[in-house]
């Protein structure tokens, strides 16, 4: 067994790795990540909210992030597509800097509607900026898979998820704060800022050197590889549609609830302010603290039973929001919930991410880990836009985040019968190899 799948490293090597290069790129990467889903998430939702909009048409607006879900159809384009002029500073870090660019464009844009004057506006606006984040998050996976050597790949995935939480959370508070003193298009246009960091991350580090690019690309035949080849790769795996199944199924519960929280946060009387202090404050702290934790369990445990630790703790933190909806408006009540919540993700953001990311090819890297990242909340995002809402005003928050912790049941008990048929270890890919040789994992 190796030292990915069981762990033999010790607390020293489990610390030193959060200090060097690649991991650290891997967080400004994951600040420009997560900063576009709290502008068509959270901080969407509360504009809607303040604006008037009832709840069924604002968890609705939740449809807009399945452009995430669908990135694997054009995926293959920022494999394969070489950028005139550009191209020159590498394929990844080309299509770096023309996404951030995107990105910053699709913000302002819907910082310039108004939704209580035109819904319609506001839905384009916000599919414009879903399609552009998620190309953004294409190549920004890509990237942060290459540069990271096998042994990296569990702190690298937590330092992207520290930073994919630290951009929505700031992003999310710079935009509240922002909007209760000026208003939300100053709010947007200020938070588009925030794709700075993985272009510059981009310009400072480099092409990875671990990329490989797929021979002659400019044959129709070689076009039919680019486009097929990450699926084929994938399938031919040892236990690959049990593996589908467990993404597909294994954040359900989890998003189901974090796209709710500002509804309830809204409900129960938080002002702008108290939000951004409790989400920010305790939230990073806790992310922070969830993080190191992570990182310590994947080293000393081993990839296998990190990923199953996180997936309990994450399916506890849904049971502490029906005990906040329970007990009501409560500083002390919020703060425990964001605080064990951002823990528990900060856990997962380590071991789960970095079992997504040894599962690539390493000739497909953006292209399957697109595909599977999307795969990973399609299912939560779709029951979030089409039946939250109306579950919410049917049968109340208590219930509803008691459902999401039952939902997230499944995703245990298919990652434990993965364990027991060894299909954690063949399910792997390239990525989890040193230069794609012999498999760490």
């Amino acid at each position: 067994m190796t030292d990915i799948a069981q762990g033999t490293g010790s607390w020293l090597d489990a610390v030193k790795p959060y200090a060097e290069k690649a991991p650290l790129a891997a967080l400004f990467l994951g600040i420009s990540s997560g900063f576009p889903f709290a502008m068509i998430g959270a901080n969407l939702a509360s504009r809607l909210a303040q604006d008037g909009i009832d709840k069924k048409s604002v968890t609705a607006f939740s449809l807009v992030l399945l452009a995430y879900n669908l990135k694997w159809l054009w995926a293959w384009v920022i494999e394969g597509v070489k950028l005139p002029l550009l191209h020159r500073l590498g394929q990844r870090v080309s299509w770096m800097l023309l996404a951030g660019v995107l990105v910053m464009a699709a913000v302002v844009n819907l910082a310039l509607v108004d939704p209580g004057a035109d819904l319609m506006a506001t839905v384009r606006a916000a599919i414009l900026l879903g399609i552009a984040g998620a190309t953004f998050d294409i190549i920004i996976d890509g990237y942060r898979i290459e540069i990271l050597t096998p042994e990296q790949l569990g702190i690298g995935a937590g330092m992207s998820q520290y930073g994919w939480r630290i951009g929505a959370a700031a992003a999310g508070a710079v935009g509240l704060v922002v909007a209760q003193h000026w208003d939300w298009t100053t709010a947007y246009i200020v938070c588009a800022l925030f794709a700075l960091p993985a272009m510059l991350a981009a310009l400072i580090v480099g092409e990875p050197e671990r990329h490989k690019e797929i021979a002659g690309r400019k044959s129709s035949g070689e076009l039919v590889q680019a486009i097929i080849g990450p699926f084929v790769d994938f399938f031919q795996r040892k236990g690959a549609l049990l593996v589908l199944l467990f993404i597909l199924v294994h954040k359900i519960g989890d998003t189901l609830a974090n796209l709710t929280f500002r509804l309830l946060f809204n409900d129960l009387g938080y002002s702008n302010d108290e939000i951004a202090i409790y989400d920010v404050g305790v939230g990073f702290w806790a992310l922070l603290a969830g993080i190191f934790v992570g990182g310590v369990l994947y080293a000393r445990l081993g990839l296998k039973r990190s990923v199953l630790i996180s997936l309990i703790l994450m399916a506890v933190s849904n049971f502490s929001f029906a005990a906040l909806a329970a007990a009501g408006k409560s500083n002390i009540g919020m703060a425990g919930a964001i605080g064990f919540e951002n823990f528990a993700s900060g856990i997962g953001g380590v071991a789960v991410v970095a079992y997504f990311s040894a599962l690539c090819d390493l000739r497909f890297t953006a292209a399957q880990y697109a595909m599977i990242s999307a795969a990973a909340s399609i299912v939560g995002r779709f029951l979030t836009g089409t039946t939250a809402g109306a579950m919410i005003e049917r049968f109340g928050y208590v219930d509803f985040y008691l459902l999401t912790t039952v939902a997230a049941l499944p995703g245990i008990v298919l990652f434990w019968l993965m364990m027991r048929a060894g299909l954690v270890e063949t399910s792997v890919g390239s990525a989890a190899s040193d230069e794609g040789g012999q498999r760490t994992a």
